[in-house]
């Protein structure tokens, strides 16, 4: 049958009547689970438009709650990514203290129809987007007639939705100061300003300079993908155009750990000539060499509070911002000083 599948087809098909199909659908206590699991089943081959209350798996979880993940700015790849892994393991940490299944959409959306398809089609019961990309007024426009959602990332002027991610801007702040503290006057800053998070990072790298008198340099702020390789050629272009520097914030971990490799590389030491900060923490980042120092981002905390946020708001239908703190994590690449 085709999706125009009705409820007196699915009825026929499960030998009962259309106002059992119809509660089953709607995960009605007053229809037992066995018939339920029928129903659902032959939903699913009859490819039957799926209501947003009908549970997406048959294991008597609690609730499902569906990651997607959007296309990244400035990032190339997407569930691989070392950041995204662990967020999603502080989401699923979360989600199984709390009894809930974790489901891993292949959609990618796109334009405001493909967020609007996916949240009606979509038969979880809340849904966590990692990263706004180029989607934050998309979110906006969503959250006038959608609730049951929530956005790892920045916080926007304007916003309507909830969003969860760290103080980027004092995390970007107390990177570059650290460095600056050290001696360092010469700071590169690595990373794609296009991405909101990147942006704020980078506004906390402005500040920071500006707080202790410093001018910075335009030629130091280059743009460098969520990847060893592009941190790897942007760092070779300001070595090959010989222009000094003695500090690298950059606006990931992956980010840094490909301006160390492309230093090392061509003779350059670090900490020794330079320092290098990253962001976010990753779990690579403490077996590096040099070890890395960076920001931490506490992802396991991160996952806590989008499943908890997305499950109480099944009853109060209020889901409100949070800014997660950063620490910093002071290893080899800038000095143990």
């Amino acid at each position: 049958m085709s999706s125009r599948t009705r409820l007196e087809d699915l009825a026929q098909i499960a030998g009962v009547s259309i106002a059992t199909v119809s509660r089953a659908l709607n995960n009605s206590p007053a229809v037992n689970d066995e018939t339920k699991r029928r129903v659902w089943k032959i939903a699913r081959e009859q490819n039957y438009n799926f209501r947003p209350s009908m549970p997406a798996l048959l294991s008597g979880a609690a609730a499902t709650i569906a990651v997607v993940i959007p296309t990244p700015l400035g990032r190339q790849t997407q569930v691989s990514d070392p950041f995204f892994q662990e967020l999603i393991g502080g989401i699923g940490e979360a989600a199984r203290d709390s009894g809930c299944d974790v489901l891993i959409s292949h959609l990618a959306p796109k334009s405001q129809d493909d967020l609007a398809s996916l949240m009606t089609a979509n038969r979880a019961d809340g849904v966590i987007f990692l990263g706004q990309s180029f989607l934050h007024e998309r979110f906006n426009r969503l959250a006038e007639t959608e609730s049951r959602f929530i956005v790892w990332g920045a916080e926007l002027p304007g916003q309507k939705y909830c969003s969860i991610g760290s103080d980027n801007v004092r995390g970007g702040a107390r990177a570059t100061s650290h460095m600056l503290n050290l001696g360092r006057r010469r700071i590169a800053f690595l990373g794609d300003t296009d991405a909101p998070e990147v942006l704020q990072r980078y506004e906390g790298y402005v500040d920071a300079h500006r707080r202790a008198g410093l001018t910075i340099d335009p030629e130091l702020t280059v743009p460098a993908n969520f990847e060893v390789e592009s941190a790897e050629a942007a760092l070779g272009m300001l070595l090959d155009r010989g222009i000094a520097f003695d500090g690298v914030f950059a606006a990931s971990d992956l980010i840094a750990l490909g301006a160390i490799r492309s230093m090392l590389r061509t003779g350059v030491s670090v900490p020794g000539d330079v320092s290098v900060v990253g962001y976010d923490n990753l779990q690579l980042a403490a077996y590096s060499h040099p070890s890395l120092t960076t920001i931490s981002q506490d992802m396991a905390k991160a996952g806590r509070i989008m499943v908890s946020k997305l499950l109480a708001s099944g009853e109060t239908g209020i889901m409100r911002s949070e800014r997660l703190p950063t620490e910093l994590i002071v290893r080899e690449s800038c000095g143990l000083a």
